[in-house]
């Protein structure tokens, strides 16, 4: 028998990887202690585009305020175009957004990937997920109120990130579906979602795209983390290959149901050298009402970050123009110190996908051996 060429193997690989449906990272789990995503695959660490014919999400740079519509214009692959868009406004903004651009700030002030519309576990819906967002002015969805039931905003010297609790099903999540795993890889490397991209002002004072994250999302369970580019390890902390190992493995924190917290954090040790949550400190409290909502008054300051004025930093505001714009927006904050407390959460699905993945590559790379 003739072997096959690497020509011809490799976009036989990417129609398999494709062709299985695209649990949290090939099969299932959950955000609370097994989530999935996109992530592994094909993309790796997001290296050179070459031999796809398209350049990789991870690869795309995008100053915030010059976004095109859409970042991913690729047609006639395998899993369709982007379905949502970029360039988010007033016009785009409510409960029918399909805005794929999304935040994350500060305790108050962050988004989560859920999906468009109710029916589908978000193993099936991953490419497609859409912007929901805690504060107006982004031109996405808003998060209703309530959703959010406990959250910890922390800030480490390589990543911010938020670990907390949901009710799921406000957002078209299934209940009980234990969710999987967003970021921008994915294994054809167009990222989950497609087209998906995040900044953050929690650096600078400006709007930052943020080039390696990930997001867990199920269990009633979410956590965001977002790794600072200008670090060196930004594609180590914010790993994308453990899709099935969910919140407490890739984004160990001390969030507890019923609290709302900002706390300056230490660096957890990168996922896959061992699991602890890290030092947290200068944390502080706050009542969901007063951040979240209509009631709303106060703004969370960045902890650890006195040097940038986030009495005056931009967040976009409704407008009609063909670009995002911003205005600055003020108030201030106070806490209280609280205790620090673990929790955690197991959820981890398995499914027919893995099988389904196993037994095709077994196939694709067996024809590849055999003379």
């Amino acid at each position: 028998m003739a072997r096959l060429s690497v020509a011809a193997l490799v976009p036989l690989m990417f129609a398999v990887v494709n062709a299985i449906p695209q649990g949290p990272g090939g099969g299932g789990g959950g955000a609370g202690g097994g989530g999935g995503g996109g992530g592994g695959g094909a993309g790796g660490g997001g290296g050179g585009g070459g031999g796809l014919g398209y350049v990789p999400l991870v690869e795309k740079r995008f100053a915030w305020d010059q976004l095109p519509y859409k970042v991913d214009t690729d047609v006639g692959l395998i899993r369709g175009v982007q379905v949502g868009y970029n360039r988010c406004n007033s016009t785009t903004e409510g409960a029918s957004s399909l805005c794929q651009t999304a935040y994350i700030n500060s305790l108050d002030d962050f988004c989560l990937w859920a999906p468009p519309e109710a029916g589908s576990d978000v193993g099936s819906i991953e490419g497609e997920m859409v912007a929901w967002c805690t504060q107006a002015g982004h031109g996405t969805r808003i998060i209703p109120d309530g959703t959010i039931t406990g959250v910890q905003f922390t800030k480490a010297p390589d990543y911010i990130q938020v670990v907390g609790f949901m009710n799921q099903t406000n957002i078209n999540m299934l209940p009980g579906d234990a969710g999987g795993e967003m970021d921008p890889h994915g294994a054809d490397r167009r990222g989950n979602p497609m087209g998906g991209l995040l900044y953050t002002n929690a650096w600078t004072g400006t709007y930052v795209q943020v080039v390696q994250w990930h997001n867990f999302m199920g269990a009633d369970i979410f956590c965001l983390k977002a790794c600072d580019p200008r670090q060196p390890n930004d594609a180590r902390y914010c790993e994308h290959i453990f899709d099935t190992q969910g919140c407490g493995f890739n984004a160990p924190s001390n969030a507890r149901n019923g609290v709302f917290e900002s706390c300056a954090s230490d660096n957890q040790p990168m996922p896959g050298q061992g699991v602890a949550v890290p030092a947290s400190s200068s944390c502080s409290t706050f009542a969901s009402t007063d951040i979240y909502g209509p009631s709303a008054t106060v703004r969370v300051p960045i902890p650890g970050a006195s040097t940038i004025s986030y009495s005056s930093y931009p967040r976009p505001t409704p407008t009609s123009s063909a670009t995002p714009s911003a205005t600055a927006q003020s108030g201030s904050r106070t806490g209280t110190s609280a205790p620090a407390a673990t929790e955690s959460s197991s959820a981890i699905r398995g499914g027919a996908p893995y099988s389904a993945a196993v037994g095709a590559f077994a196939a694709v790379f067996g024809a590849f051996f055999l003379m």
